[in-house]
């Protein structure tokens, strides 16, 4: 865990961004196992390399699907443009029509105690409908990676490895542009606070250069206020500055310095021509 996280940190303030970093592990691992699988075989005791690593990619693949759920969830909770999550539904779908028996394959390793005994749900539960499960379990076992047709079977259920990297890639990148939905219109909604706490204080902060005081967004999806120094009047710096500071108070902001994370004088730093990130109180 990061030593860094405040202690009031939970991972169920965003979620979202939760799924975001699970899938960025995810994707990675995808990539280093079948790296390993189209490169030399190892043996481990009495395993081969290849045969464990496929264990993992089945894994890993089927996770990237929790990761969909858990960002699906999140966007809908947080009232996210129905455009949004429509699109990574989309990409789920694209994955799943490349890889689709990723679940089988996966189900057929993680409860091999019920389909061991022709006792698992899905594909051998509607076997049972007509078989004994004895067969039921004969025909849907027996998994394995072949490296002539570069697939996984699990019983009945084969998955292309080679497909494994672009679908992985591409659902990742769906989360990620989800995920990125989620911060541009935090942004907008914390600039456009600041904008109102300013303007309520009748303090001007238009674009530049009409007004002294600058409200914009970075690169960093972060919103920064500064002074445009030339344009403040004599003799009115440090009444502005202090006055800036007690509107974004009011409304639930705070500026902070990336230079200076302890600096308590804001006004100060402002009148240095410093821009101050812009960020909300609590979680």
């Amino acid at each position: 865990m990061n030593s860094n996280l405040p202690d009031d940190w939970s991972p169920a303030d965003n979620p979202y961004s939760i799924a975001l970093s699970e899938s960025s592990w995810l994707r990675a691992t995808v990539a280093l196992t079948v790296a390993r699988m189209h490169g030399d075989d190892v043996q481990v005791g009495w395993f081969s390399s290849r045969q464990i690593d496929a264990r993992t990619l089945v894994v890993a693949l089927r996770q990237l699907l929790a990761a969909v759920k858990l960002e699906r969830i999140a966007l809908t909770d947080l009232g996210m443009d129905p455009a949004v999550i429509t699109a990574l539904d989309n990409a789920e779908q694209v994955f799943l029509d490349a890889l689709p028996n990723i679940k089988h394959v996966r189900d057929g390793l993680t409860h091999f105690e019920d389909w061991a005994r022709g006792n698992g749900g899905g594909p051998q539960a509607d076997a049972r409908k007509t078989t004994d499960p004895r067969d039921v379990a004969r025909d849907f076992w027996s998994f394995g990676y072949d490296p002539t047709t570069d697939t996984v079977t699990m019983g009945p259920f084969t998955l292309s490895v080679s497909a494994a990297v672009p679908a992985a890639n591409a659902l990742c990148d769906a989360i990620y542009a989800a995920t990125r939905a989620v911060d541009q219109r935090s942004t907008a909604e914390l600039r456009d606070q600041v904008v109102q706490a300013l303007t309520d204080a009748t303090i001007p902060c238009t674009p530049p250069p009409e007004d002294p005081v600058r409200v914009s967004q970075g690169q960093d999806m972060r919103i920064w206020l500064s002074f445009e120094l030339g344009r403040l009047p004599d003799g009115q710096h440090k009444e502005l500055a202090e006055r800036v500071a007690t509107a974004v108070a009011h409304a639930g902001l705070r500026l902070t310095s990336s230079a200076f994370p302890e600096a308590q004088d804001i006004s100060d730093r402002l009148l240095a021509g410093e821009p101050l990130r812009v960020e909300r109180n609590g979680p």
